[in-house]
């Protein structure tokens, strides 16, 4: 038996534990054992000086989790044929589960995506191939730029990424790829990495492993060149996944290639500011995510998680998707049966996948029994609308009556989840398994009846007949009743507090219980089989199906947000203006209600208007007192964007938004301490990143620039910073710039695309009152000291600061000399006199 485990221990992949199937346990040796039981919290033991630990069988699952949960890559060694005496079982290499390729539903969180990344960095291109084994999408893409490609990779949140081991080691220079390397090691932070040699990302190699995995001939059908040079990403991919899986993948059946102008970019920066996946406490309670979740099933939740992590610039799929939303928002009572019917929907497209890659069990069937049962209910709505968008995806609905049929059927109501364990196969469905089971049946009232009989002949009324796959059924007494044993009783094994025998009369009739319960379950096992070939024959259609009633799911919840919360569906036109009629903030808005148990009123959100347009009013310089709202209106501006672009409608009572090919922010103060970065250098990389990177396409938003340094060097920064976004052409990047440097505000009357707005406050008797109203003009002071005031600050620290201040203010310091030499700008303005650039600051 130890041969067998090294036999199959020295084919792993490093890193890679070991699971090795002993009975009614898995058991971990030598190095692998400490490991585990390190990992597991688990006693450690010993056997002959070899190191052990072992984990249930039946709670496997349980404690592969916990290893997939710490990255640890699992495999697994399982016995192959029933245990005989006096014979080593057959064992082999099952699996290998590592946390991209797990594909059990117990490893998964149903409402999200579940990625494996692989990424080479080759000829000054970043080339990657991801893929959720799961649901079989499959994508690949090349940029020269990385920050091409981080923004998507990013929303994707790989749980794993695969890598060449030379490649990876030469990522690790920053000095060769220069400021990309940053971005490359946000990716990589805290996600599990493994290293695969080189030659698996060799693109003619890989395009071929990818040709035989999709089972095409060519890949010209999914508009990708055979010599796309991130092919050899793909292959590694494909490749990995086999050797994983110990087997091919056999759901995958597209490829689709990523195009990075074809999708709004967010950079990982951008996706943290502005919470669309997680809030800033790292949860997702809070997010945009969980804001626009208004779905009932898990494949409609992944879907809307796929919209945000790739927003659509496409502006016939962004109106096709508003079309329906808005079908659905007129018939609400279309809507809400529409979602009684989906909550009886399983995740078809996850089940089926895991049917192709040879994970079964009788559960599975069933789930796909009950969601096919509610798809004609499905359609019959659907075909009450005169859309053609609802229209098409309702031709995508296919009603399978003939495997319907079948499986309601074949399946019982109440399915167990193992197979071995039989009992899913209704009576009725097969007259062979109807006839074996009558004999099992039987039998079983025999064992019950003989019970009785030798309870009564011998005397003992604790007499009990079992059985177990080591002795078979035997005679169970109990040592204080040994006296009473009959002559004809045999012993067959002697216990600690009892003693087990057979009879010939038991041993006689032991063969042919067993014999018709194996032949039993193997006709269900065979009728099982044959339940899977006919669901896989329709596995394409059933993939189709199960899309569209993602899509179904998620536009029947925005029409509801919709409604709720009075969205207005938003114009996406291909020009620069945006425009937006008192927009709201999507979760702020939301966290409102609740915090106020749906109160009105004082409490309701304040919405404020928006207007932006690259070559007339590109940037809105906002000035007001902190707390005052400035980052909450910025933000909502982005969102409701971000929201425009996935096809959802947005809170505000009217919106036009010209197409945006980018959304970058810098917003807040963090640091990076473990990466020596200061919250200053944050900063610093996050502007530095916005101003090489952004195009007049763009949106961005700016929550304080230059308030981690000094006051002139953050002014002088701040300045220079607008002026390189305003730029000397006609047109540029549409910006939000909120600031406390009121110096600023003379911009507009120097760059003519700069436009000066605020937040407004009221004053009373030395306090503020924040009124949340944006504004234009400009605000004449900070209120740093009332908002200290309001955040506690003992009233001798408030006073002090008041008599520091008005020193300063009143002092001939610097504060004054610049006050002085805008000032000069002013006059000279007014008089007509020309200055440079130098001579203005």
């Amino acid at each position: 038996m130890m041969r067998q485990y090294m036999e199959v221990r020295r084919g792993l992949p490093a890193n890679t534990l070991l699971l090795f199937r002993l009975g009614d346990f898995y058991e971990m040796f030598e190095e692998d054992a400490e490991l585990g039981s390190r990992l597991l919290g688990i006693t450690l033991t010993q056997r002959n000086g070899i190191p052990m630990a072992g984990i249930p069988y039946h709670a496997a699952d349980t404690y592969i989790n916990k290893f997939l949960e710490q990255n640890q890559k699992v495999a697994i060694c399982d016995q192959m044929e029933p245990p005989q005496p006096g014979k080593i079982v057959r064992r082999a290499l099952s699996r290998i589960l590592s946390p991209g390729t797990t594909l059990e539903d117990h490893h998964l969180d149903s409402r999200h995506h579940h990625f494996i990344l692989a990424l080479n960095w080759h000829d000054g291109a970043l080339h990657g191939a991801w893929m959720d084994l799961t649901t079989a999408e499959f994508q690949i893409g090349s940029e020269n730029r990385v920050a091409d490609l981080t923004p998507v990779l990013s929303s994707l949140a790989p749980r794993e990424i695969v890598v060449p081991e030379v490649g990876y080691l030469n990522w690790s220079n920053a000095d060769q790829m220069g400021n990309e390397y940053a971005l490359l090691a946000q990716l990589f932070e805290n996600r599990p990495v493994t290293e695969v040699p080189d030659y698996h990302f060799d693109p003619i190699s890989g395009g071929q492993t990818v040709l035989d995995a999709l089972k095409v001939l060519s890949l010209e059908g999914f508009g990708v060149e055979k010599d796309h040079p991130a092919l050899g990403a793909a292959g590694a991919l494909v490749t990995y996944a086999t050797e994983n899986l110990c087997a091919r993948p056999e759901n995958l059946t597209s490829l689709k290639l990523y195009r990075s102008q074809e999708n709004l970019l967010l950079d990982p920066t951008t996706l943290s500011n502005l919470e669309v996946f997680r809030s800033a406490s790292g949860a997702r309670d809070g997010s945009l995510l969980d804001a626009l979740d208004a779905t009932v099933t898990a494949a409609g939740a992944r879907l809307l998680e796929g919209y945000l992590a790739g927003p659509d610039t496409n502006r016939n799929e962004i109106e096709r998707r508003q079309n329906v939303v808005g079908e659905f928002l007129e018939s609400p009572g279309f809507a809400a049966e529409l979602h009684d019917y989906l909550k009886c929907v399983r995740d078809l497209q996850r089940i089926v996948g895991r049917l192709q890659n040879r994970i079964r069990n009788p559960r599975e069937l069933g789930a796909i029994r009950d969601t096919l049962r509610q798809i004609p209910f499905v359609f019959e709505i659907l075909s009450a609308f005169d859309c053609p968008a609802v229209q098409a995806l309702q031709a995508r609905l296919l009603e399978f009556p003939h495997l319907r049929k079948r499986l309601d059927e074949a399946l019982d109501e109440d399915l167990p989840s193992l197979l071995h364990e039989g009992g899913y196969i209704r009576d009725g469905y097969d007259s062979e398994l109807d006839r074996l089971r009558s004999l099992t049946r039987e039998n079983k009232t025999w064992i019950a009846n003989l019970e009785r009989k030798e309870q009564t002949r011998t005397g003992i009324r604790n007499l009990r007949i079992r059985y177990n796959t080591a002795f078979g059924y035997f005679i169970q007494i109990t040592k204080s009743n040994l006296h009473l044993v009959p002559e004809n009783y045999i012993r067959r094994q002697t216990m600690v507090n009892a003693e087990r025998f057979y009879t010939e009369e038991l041993k006689a009739r032991e063969g042919e219980i067993l014999n018709a319960e194996e032949k039993s379950i193997a006709r269900e096992e065979e009728l099982f089989r044959d339940l899977v070939a006919a669901i896989l024959k329709d596995a394409p259609e059933l993939v189709t199906t199960a899309r569209a009633l993602a899509e179904i799911d998620l536009f029947v919840g925005w029409s509801k947000l919709a409604r709720e919360w009075d969205y207005c569906r938003p114009e996406v036109t291909g020009e620069s203006a945006l425009e937006i009629k008192q927009g709201r903030h999507p979760v702020v808005e939301q966290m409102m209600r609740k915090e106020r148990f749906g109160l009105a009123g004082t409490h309701a959100f304040v919405p404020n208007d928006a207007y932006l347009d690259g070559s007339t009013e590109q940037i809105a310089l906002i000035t007001g007192p902190n707390m005052a709202g400035k980052s909450t209106y910025i933000r909502q501006v982005a969102l409701i964007v971000l929201m425009a672009h996935i096809g959802c409608w947005a809170p505000a009572k009217s919106c036009r938004i010209g197409t945006v090919d980018r959304i970058f922010s810098r917003v807040g103060a963090t640091d990076e301490l473990a990466r020596g970065n200061s919250t200053f250098m944050v900063e610093m990389n996050e502007t530095a990143n916005i101003i090489n990177n952004a195009t007049s396409s763009s949106l961005i938003i700016l929550d304080e620039i230059g308030r981690g340094t000094s006051t002139y060097d953050g002014l002088s920064i701040a300045w220079a910073v607008v002026e390189h976004l305003h730029g000397n052409g006609d047109s540029g990047p549409r910006t939000l710039f909120a600031t406390h440097y009121h110096e600023l505000t003379q911009l507009e009357r120097q760059l003519p695309r700069v436009r000066n707005y605020r937040v407004s406050v009221k004053e009373w008797n030395d306090e503020i009152i924040f009124v949340r109203q944006v504004v234009k003009g400009s605000a004449d002071k900070s209120y740093g000291i009332q908002v200290a005031r309001l955040a506690g600050l003992p009233p001798s620290v408030i006073s002090r600061a008041k008599d520091i201040l008005a020193k300063l203010e009143a002092d001939d310091s610097s504060h004054n000399l610049l006050r002085k030499r805008l000032n000069r700008i002013k006059h000279a303005e007014e008089s007509g006199e020309s200055l440079s650039q130098l001579e203005m600051f």
